[in-house]
């Protein structure tokens, strides 16, 4: 058994360079790192945001916040603003809810707030507000931090929005830095050795490359995994119905416009619109279903959505690979990024995969040569992730109480609900979501997620023992005090223009 000295990603882009930043600094120097990308392939960047774990990436590869902000158009994210998931525009009821990235409050010794909200202990107030300063931080358009934190801290957790093209020509630049050896080249073939490995690829310019390690970071194509491998890739359309992204980019109205401290994520006829604001521009997009929709309605829609500003500029139409793969390690070649999987980018989830992938990777390595173990261990753990991750992407649309459009109504079809999500939800009606209910290890989104989104989203809990919970008392003063101090909150930080024109400023 041949030892692995050397690793070859092959493809850059996010998933391509992130890897190789991360297993650079965490690998150290006796592991050789080449990156192979052809010129003639471009970056998809569907999704501009990010979970907040992205900040203890940044932090260990060795990026300052200033020069990430500056160089990547960057803004600070502190959730997701979901408008019209409930019910559509204009119908009575509640139309909008927030996710945010903070954690309910709770003082030690005090009791979860999440009960006693169900049972009436913060009023008509939505959890998200009642429960955290966080809301009323990013309705203000005020940022997480201020600008004396040091990086990656600050008081509100928080993630990023940023443009995908920069952060991975920063990160290239990055890499190269650490040590990681670039080749400009396209890639013809793959061969294999007879076990089923594979022995080598070849390059148009640079001619053969082998490794002891492979890493397919070719996107959609998936060109080891898939084509060379025949990894199969387990499509899941039938549960999550959107397959198409209209994108576009969007200036201000004025250069000091504020900017929005989350992902505006709207609902629409047969989809939904993100839109995220950086430095200099929005950046707009409406995923939809095919199935539901064409796409001359949709760029309508798009178009209906932006107003003014859309006109004169082109959308870009992209198609989604929506699924996985169960298998993303073969032999010795693992997927990171597209080439494993894709789920749509409703809670920024593509980032995040290509950080646990890339961790898994760096924490298991086998260096002795001993793949089999290491690689059964990651797919697992990388499937079970994806299983979750759609559990939670699919509980925002199955719980809608729209009725409009035949792609709500199949959403909320049992039959496109997984299993194990309607399993939790069964549950739920009786007792509220515990962090038992979860497996932190292979969970992207905390408890808390799940909570923001199943209450947003009305979702009915009936507590069945109200007199086991005898801190009424305590969880009113509370919410009473969060209610007071988001008030100071919003008053200490600064906005979030204000904060990045702090990073920015020259």
């Amino acid at each position: 058994m041949k030892p692995v000295q050397d690793v070859l990603i092959v493809g850059g882009g996010t998933a391509g360079w992130l890897a190789a930043c991360f297993l650079r600094r965490t690998l150290g120097d006796s592991i050789g790192i080449t990156l192979v990308e052809s010129k003639e392939i471009g970056i998809i960047g569907v999704g501009e945001g990010t979970f907040p774990s992205i900040r203890g990436t940044l932090s260990v590869i060795g990026i300052d916040e200033a020069r990430f902000i500056r160089e990547c158009n960057a803004t600070f994210k502190q959730g997701v603003h979901f408008a019209n998931w409930v019910r559509p525009a204009g119908t009575p009821g509640q139309q909008s809810y927030f996710h945010p990235f903070s954690q309910p409050s709770q003082r030690p010794g005090g009791p979860e707030l999440l009960p006693y909200w169900l049972l009436g202990a913060a009023g008509s107030t939505p959890f998200a507000e009642a429960a955290t300063l966080q809301k009323a931080v990013a309705d203000a358009r005020h940022a997480p931090k201020r600008p004396g934190d040091a990086d990656y801290m600050g008081p509100l957790n928080y993630a990023y929005h940023f443009d995908a093209g920069s952060f991975a020509a920063l990160l290239c630049t990055h890499a190269q830095s650490l040590g990681v050896k670039r080749i400009e080249a396209t890639v013809d073939s793959v061969e294999l050795a007879e076990d089923g490995a594979i022995a080598s690829v070849t390059t148009r310019e640079s001619g053969k490359l082998t490794a002891g390690l492979y890493i397919d970071c070719t996107g959609f194509r998936a060109r080891l995994i898939g084509e060379a491998l025949g990894s199969p890739f387990r499509n899941i359309n039938d549960t999550l119905f959107v397959d198409r992204a209209m994108a576009m980019q969007v200036p201000y109205d004025s250069p000091d416009a504020p900017i929005a401290s989350y992902t505006i994520s709207t609902a629409h006829e047969a989809g939904w619109t993100w839109d995220i604001g950086l430095h200099e521009r929005r950046g707009v997009g409406y995923v939809f279903s095919s199935r539901h929709t064409d796409e001359t309605r949709a760029e309508q829609v798009l178009r209906n959505y932006i107003g003014k500003a859309s006109e004169g500029r082109d959308p870009r139409l992209l198609k989604l690979n929506v699924g996985y793969r169960d298998t993303q390690w073969v032999k010795n070649c693992v997927a990171i990024g597209l080439s494993g999987g894709f789920l749509e980018p409703l809670e920024s989830s593509g980032i995040g995969l290509i950080e646990a992938a890339t961790y898994l990777v760096s924490y298991l390595f086998p260096f002795n040569g001993d793949v089999a173990p290491v690689a059964k261990q990651f797919n697992e753990q990388m499937k079970a992730r994806y299983e979750k991750i759609v559990d939670f992407v699919k509980l925002h649309y199955c719980l809608t109480k729209r009725t409009d459009n035949s792609f709500w109504t199949d959403n909320v079809n049992p039959s496109t609900i997984p299993e194990t999500l309607r399993e939790k939800l069964a549950m739920w009606r009786c007792r509220p979501p515990h962090q038992l209910d979860f497996i932190t290890d292979l969970e992207m989104y905390p408890p808390s997620s799940w909570q923001y989104v199943l209450y947003g989203m009305e979702f009915r809990t009936e507590i069945h023992n109200p007199r086991a919970y005898a801190q009424m008392g305590a969880a009113q003063k509370e919410f009473r005090m969060i209610a007071e101090v988001s008030k100071r909150a919003v008053a200490d930080l600064p906005t979030n223009r204000a904060l990045v024109q702090h990073y920015t400023r020259k």
